[in-house]
């Protein structure tokens, strides 16, 4: 009887080294800066009416996820949580605008660190269709494009314009040799790579998208090659020996056909299925019923195509990352990115998700595994507004200013080690000695609030507006504070999307002059450095605009909660120093989704900027409310 223990002790422990030993070398072989891995000779292949991957029949059954949308924390939960529905496949884009900040800044750390989201993926064990771009729309500012490269007056963007392409290489010279161990052939995750994103809808020029494709496979990209474009532009986003896919959220008869004429024996993919759809500041929140959605998948499955939801889950646009819409008229998109996708933007299950499930589970020969329980949602005791900072006092915690006899646009302001601003604020003052009629001429981008003498006059919307400037007498200031808004991510205007002032202000039909001009990005670093700044005890009257300081208090492990703040106008909200995006009582979105993560258990730093209508506190509530909904029609 001894005797059977020990070996049966023997044996566990033989089994516990082999196991630590297994994981250590599946690490080592995943995560290993050069460490090799087993190679594959045949990937994923489009070469008959169905995919294949190493010689199988293969069906894609994938889901968008953002890594640049999620906290890192929070990666294996959405992506556990992904499997867990039935998806194989991971698709998500990469965001050179993030990525490279500034020329020769590169950042692929914390929560943007690619790799380690790859690696997580096949650990978890989905594929990956990564989508590199160099422009990837995805609703973010100029489409993910940098914004300095408009500092180069005759620069086209997406074209093989040299200042253009000449970026876009040094971009995939650091970010192609990241991603190409990780391809499938070489025992990677990666099955596919794509062109680009909706090319056919632009289509300025002819040499442009086989740039693109030599520009990946001479780096090393060797998967199989995928296009992605909407029904209109299918015939002009395609490059030879490429696979072309669709993108839509209702299907179409036609569409089908036109898409099946145009590549007969190839596989069918819809590369986009639009699970909802994304919202824009004064509009209705957007939602898709769960019946139509998924009755559109089911069907899509049912004639053999392949499908990648986008989005499965949609996260939130931190910081000033989201776009705008050009066409009708301007309209800036909201923080949230939630796009009543089947995973909410605080990662909870919906209808969707559970149809899904459902729907997905018959295409798998195993039992699917059991969902992840749900994170935990708590309203916390409101922080209290205690203390505040006027804009005007925080100035001599910006750079030097810049002096300029004319208005100069973010982009071309000498900031950021000559990379111009990309986001936020910028103020422009000059001096006035009369009163009278002020013109925008359609120069301000994207909304400006006018002030003399540090008292408020009016506001500047991106269309053209007149103003009347008080009489006065001697000299005044004129201060102008300009912000971007967001950039239009799609379609033909992108090459127009500086910001700031981006020409002359009359007074009296004269163009102002000499500006001193101020930087306002709100970096971390910024917001840092008001921690030494005079703060004074709230007034019942604060001045305006103007940065609000209080507390958050929590206990334990803190949990996810959304803010919201009644009584307030317009602004931005920074926990412990991070960006968490802006506000708008204009609607659609209530409430900022705060993830726990971002929290420390006890005192937690909360700073508001205000532009105009102050309260005295913010709450923080268990649950969402992103507005009056909309059904998409």
């Amino acid at each position: 009887m001894v005797v059977l223990r020990i070996r049966n002790a023997h044996k566990r422990h033989t089994l516990l080294c082999l196991s630590i030993i297994g994981f250590i070398m599946y690490r080592y072989l995943w995560t290993a800066p050069g460490g090799r891995r087993l190679s594959r000779r045949v990937g994923l292949s489009a070469n008959s009416s169905q995919f294949t991957l190493e010689g199988e029949p293969f069906r894609i059954l994938g889901g968008s996820i953002h890594y640049f949308r999620v906290p890192r924390a929070y990666w294996r939960d959405r992506l556990m949580k992904m499997k867990a529905c039935g998806i194989n496949t991971l698709t998500t884009y990469v965001p050179w605008s993030l990525h490279q900040p500034e020329r020769g800044v590169f950042h692929f750390q914390t929560d943007l660190d690619l790799e380690a989201y790859i690696n997580l993926a096949a650990e978890i064990g989905l594929w990956v269709i990564l989508r590199p771009g160099p422009y990837i729309c995805s609703e973010l500012d100029l489409g993910g494009l940098p914004s300095w490269l408009l500092r180069d007056r005759s620069m086209r963007l997406r074209t093989t314009h040299p200042g253009f392409t000449e970026a876009v290489n040094a971009f995939f010279d650091k970010l192609i040799p990241k991603v190409v161990p990780l391809q499938f052939k070489k025992g990677g995750p990666i099955i596919a790579v794509q062109l680009e994103n909706e090319y056919g809808s632009y289509a300025m020029d002819k040499a442009y998208m086989p740039f693109i494709k030599k520009a990946l496979e001479s780096r090393g990209i060797n998967e199989l090659l995928l296009t992605s474009d909407n029904h209109q532009g299918l015939k002009g986003g395609g490059v030879f020996g490429v696979l072309r896919t669709l993108n839509l959220q209702k299907l179409n008869q036609r569409e089908i056909k036109d898409f099946k004429a145009i590549q007969p024996i190839r596989p069918m993919m819809v590369m986009e299925y639009w699970t909802g759809w994304f919202d824009a500041w004064g509009d209705l929140h957007h939602v898709f019923a769960p019946e139509d959605m998924i009755s559109t998948v089911r069907e899509i499955l049912s004639r053999g195509i392949s499908v990648n939801l986008y989005m499965f889950h949609g996260g939130t646009n931190f910081g000033f990352m989201s776009g705008a819409l050009a066409d009708p008229i301007y309209k800036a998109l909201t923080t949230s990115y939630d796009y009543d996708a089947p995973l909410s933007e605080s990662g909870d299950y919906t209808a969707k998700y559970h149809l899904l499930r459902d729907l997905f589970s018959r295409y798998h020969s195993e039992t699917l595994p059991d969902i992840p329980a749900l994170r935990w949602k708590a309203t916390y005791e409101a922080a209290i507004m205690y203390q505040h900072l006027s804009l005007w006092d925080a100035l001599s915690f910006i750079e030097k200013p810049f002096k300029s006899p004319r208005p100069v646009n973010m982009e071309d302001l000498p900031t950021n080690n000559g990379n111009g601003q990309s986001y936020g604020y910028t103020l422009y003052e000059t001096i006035i000695t009369s009163g009278g009629s002020l013109k925008s001429g359609d120069n301000v981008r994207d909304r400006a609030l006018v002030f003399v003498d540090r008292h408020y006059i009016g506001i500047f919307k991106h269309r053209f507006l007149e103003l009347a400037v008080p009489d006065g007498k001697g000299k005044r200031t004129l201060s102008i504070l300009v912000e971007n808004c967001g950039r239009v991510h799609y379609g033909k205007a992108i090459d127009k999307q500086r910001k700031g002032l981006v020409g002359d202000i009359l007074l009296n039909n004269s163009p102002l002059q000499n500006f001193t001009i101020y930087s306002l990005d709100m970096k971390t670093s910024f917001i840092d450095s008001l921690n030494q700044a005079s703060w004074k005890t709230l007034p019942h009257n604060p001045t305006l605009p103007g940065f609000f300081l209080g507390r958050l208090f929590t206990f334990g492990y803190p949990s996810d909660t959304f803010i919201k703040l009644p009584g307030w106008g317009k602004g931005v909200v920074f926990i412990n120093g991070l960006n968490l995006g802006r506000y708008w009582s204009i609607g659609p979105q209530q409430t900022l989704y705060l993830p726990g993560a971002f929290l420390n258990s006890g005192v937690n730093q909360v700073i508001v900027f205000e532009e105009q209508e102050a309260d005295f506190k913010i709450t923080f509530e268990d649950a969402p409310d992103l507005g009056m909904a909309v059904d998409i029609q």
